[in-house]
C-alpha cells in the first residue's frame, strides 16, 4: 500500500501541476499576451474563459477514461491520462503569442486547454480507484487520501516555480518567456510519473468483476443519474472555494488591491501547505467517524466563512489574507480528504470508474469552471466584493443540501468479524 499510494500521489501531483500552472498563468499573463485587443478586465475574463474550458472537458475525459477503466482496468487509465495531460501542457508553453500569429494563438490555447482537461478528467478516477480498491476496508479513507494530497503538491510545485520566476525576472522577461518555463518543465515530470506507474498491479475489485459493463456511461445514466447529480452538486462548493482562493484572488489581489505577485503567491501557497498536511489527518477521522458528517461540517463551515474571508482578503494585509485563505482551505479539506473513499463506495465496482469520476468532474464544471469568471465579473465595481462572498455562500449551501441527501458508506466491522457498510 505505501508504494501504491506514493505512485498515485506522484501521478496526481504531476497532472494537477499541469492543470494549475495554467490557472496561475491565466491570472497573471495570458490576458495581455493572448487577448491584447481587449481591455484589462475583458482580457482577464477571456483568459479565465480558456481556463474554464479545461473543466468543461473534464467530464468528457471521465467518460472516455471511465469507459476504459470499467472495461479494461484502472492501470491503462493512469498511463493514458498522464501522457495526454503532459503533452498538452508542454505544448501550451510553445504557443506563440497573439502578436506573432494573431487569432490562431488563443485558438491553440483553447484546444490545448481542452486536452489538458480531458486527461485530468480520467486521472482522478484511475488514481483514486486503484488505491481505494487495494486498501483494507477499515483504512480505505486514509489510503485513498494520498492521491488527494497530489493536488496541493502539484499546486505548490507549479506556484513555487512561478514564485521563483516572478521574484527573479523583470516583468518584461516574465511576460516574454518566463511564464513558459513551468509548462516546459512538465515534460520531465511526466517522464518521472510514467516510470512510477509502469509497474503497478491492477485493482483486485476490477479483477473480481464478472460481466463488465458494455457501455458503462449508459448504465450509469440509466440507473444512477440521481446519484451522479447529487455528488456533482455536493462537490461544487469545494471547487468554487479552491479556485476562488487560488486563481481569482491572485488576479484580484495583484490588479485591484495592488499586492505584489510574490506576496499573493506566498499567502496562497502557505494556506495550501496546511491543506496538504491536514489531508491524511482528516481522512483518518473519516475512517473513524464517517464520511458524511465531515462533509456536512465542511460545507457548513464554508457557508459561514465566505463573508469573513472576503473582508479579510480585501484588507490587502498579508497576515489577514493568509488567515482568510487558511480557514477556507481547512473547510475545503474536511470534504475533499474523504471523498476519495466516499465516491467509490457509492458505486458498484463494475460502474465505479465512470460513475465516481463523472460525478467528481461535473462538480468541477459547476464550481471550478465558472468561479473565476463569475467572481471577476462580480468584483468589477468599486468597494469590497461582497457579491463574490454571496456567490460562494450560495454554492456551499447547495452542496450542503446535496450531502444531506447522500447516505453514509463507511465500512464497519460487525460481530461476526465481517465488514459491512453503515449506509
Amino acid at each position: 500500500m505505501p508504494r501504491l499510494a506514493a505512485a498515485s500521489l506522484a501521478g496526481t501531483a504531476i497532472e494537477f501541476y499541469d492543470f494549475f500552472i495554467y490557472g496561475t498563468a491565466a491570472a497573471l499573463v495570458l490576458g495581455p499576451l493572448f487577448f491584447p485587443t481587449f481591455s484589462p478586465l475583458a482580457g482577464t475574463l477571456a483568459a479565465f474563459a480558456t481556463f474554464g474550458v479545461g473543466f468543461v472537458a473534464r467530464p468528457l475525459g471521465s467518460v472516455l477514461f471511465g469507459h476504459i477503466g470499467d472495461r479494461h482496468g484502472r492501470r491503462p487509465v493512469l498511463v493514458g491520462s498522464l501522457l495526454l495531460t503532459g503533452v498538452a501542457t508542454v505544448a501550451v508553453g510553445c504557443v506563440p503569442a497573439y502578436g506573432s500569429i494573431g487569432i490562431g494563438a488563443p485558438l491553440l490555447l483553447l484546444a490545448l486547454r481542452f486536452l489538458q482537461g480531458l486527461g485530468l478528467g480520467g486521472e482522478w478516477g484511475g488514481a483514486v480507484l486503484l488505491t481505494a480498491e487495494h486498501a483494507p476496508a477499515e483504512r480505505r479513507g486514509l489510503w485513498a487520501s494520498f492521491p488527494q494530497i497530489g493536488p496541493p503538491v502539484g499546486f505548490l510545485l507549479a506556484n513555487g516555480i512561478m514564485l521563483v520566476l516572478s521574484a527573479t525576472l523583470t516583468d518584461a522577461q516574465f511576460a516574454a518567456w518566463g511564464w513558459r518555463v513551468p509548462f516546459w518543465a512538465a515534460g520531465l515530470l511526466v517522464a518521472v510519473g510514467l516510470a512510477l506507474r509502469s509497474s503497478l498491479a491492477e485493482s483486485p475489485d476490477f479483477l473480481r468483476v464478472r460481466g463488465h459493463a458494455r457501455v458503462p456511461l449508459v448504465e450509469v445514466a440509466r440507473g444512477h443519474w440521481r446519484l451522479v447529480l447529487l455528488t456533482a452538486g455536493a462537490l461544487a462548493f469545494g471547487y468554487a472555494v479552491f479556485y476562488a482562493v487560488t486563481t481569482w484572488s491572485l488576479s484580484y489581489g495583484v490588479e485591484r488591491l495592488g499586492v505584489s505577485r510574490t506576496v499573493m503567491l506566498a499567502c496562497i501557497m502557505a494556506a495550501v501547505v496546511v491543506l496538504g498536511v491536514l489531508t491524511p489527518v482528516v481522512a483518518v477521522l473519516g475512517d473513524r467517524y464517517g464520511r458524511r458528517p465531515l462533509c456536512l461540517l465542511g460545507c457548513t463551515a464554508s457557508a459561514l466563512w465566505m463573508f469573513p474571508m472576503i473582508a479579510l482578503f480585501s484588507t490587502g494585509q498579508p497576515l489577514l489574507m493568509f488567515l482568510a485563505f487558511l480557514v477556507a482551505m481547512v473547510a475545503f479539506i474536511m470534504v475533499f480528504a474523504v471523498v476519495a473513499a466516499y465516491l467509490p463506495e457509492l458505486y458498484e465496482p463494475r460502474l465505479r470508474c465512470t460513475g465516481a469520476a463523472v460525478g467528481y468532474n461535473l462538480g468541477g464544471v459547476l464550481g471550478g469552471a465558472l468561479t473565476p469568471i463569475v467572481a471577476t465579473a462580480l468584483a468589477a465595481g468599486d468597494g469590497t466584493p461582497w457579491g463574490v462572498a454571496a456567490y460562494l455562500t450560495g454554492i456551499a449551501l447547495l452542496s450542503l443540501g446535496c450531502f444531506a441527501l447522500l447516505p453514509e458508506t463507511r465500512p464497519v466491522r460487525v460481530a461476526d468479524g465481517s465488514v459491512a457498510t453503515t449506509g
